[in-house]
């Protein structure tokens, strides 16, 4: 129900697979991640306190981004900082994956909705960097 990519003791992802059930609250995320990751469960009647975040001054060294697969089929492709494949898997409607290192490509294998939730301002332009991989031959 929850699975972690894992190369050389760092996270790369997180999955979080549609039929995850838990009660409270739990956190999958350790607390360095500059993007933090809950699934939370609370009863009919429950209160969760009015409140306000407060301002706060962060320091983002790279971006971590959080999927939700709304709709379609995915695979994923997760790749170490030298741009080397590591592994692949796929996601389903109703997954949600949080990318937190490392580099990412996809292939849609079934038409896809997707909501992505990432620090920002994002700028395209400095964000990211692209690099080639014949997605078509990777097999792990």
């Amino acid at each position: 129900m929850i699975e972690q990519i894992i190369f050389k003791k760092e996270i790369y992802a997180i999955i979080i697979r549609r039929k995850y059930k838990n009660n409270g609250i739990k956190f999958f995320t350790p607390n360095k991640f500059s993007q933090q990751l809950a699934y939370m469960k609370r009863p009919k009647g429950y209160i969760i306190q009015p409140h306000i975040h407060k301002k706060i001054k962060k320091e983002i060294k790279f971006t971590q981004e959080v999927l939700f697969i709304r709709s379609g089929k995915l695979e994923v492709y997760f790749f170490n900082d030298k741009k080397k494949f590591i592994k692949k898997k796929i996601l389903n409607e109703g997954d949600i994956i949080l990318l937190s290192k490392g580099g990412h490509g996809f292939k849609i294998l079934k038409e896809c909705e997707i909501i992505e939730v990432k620090q920002g301002p994002y700028d395209p332009k400095s964000d990211k960097m692209r690099f080639n991989s014949n997605i078509k031959k990777l097999k792990k």
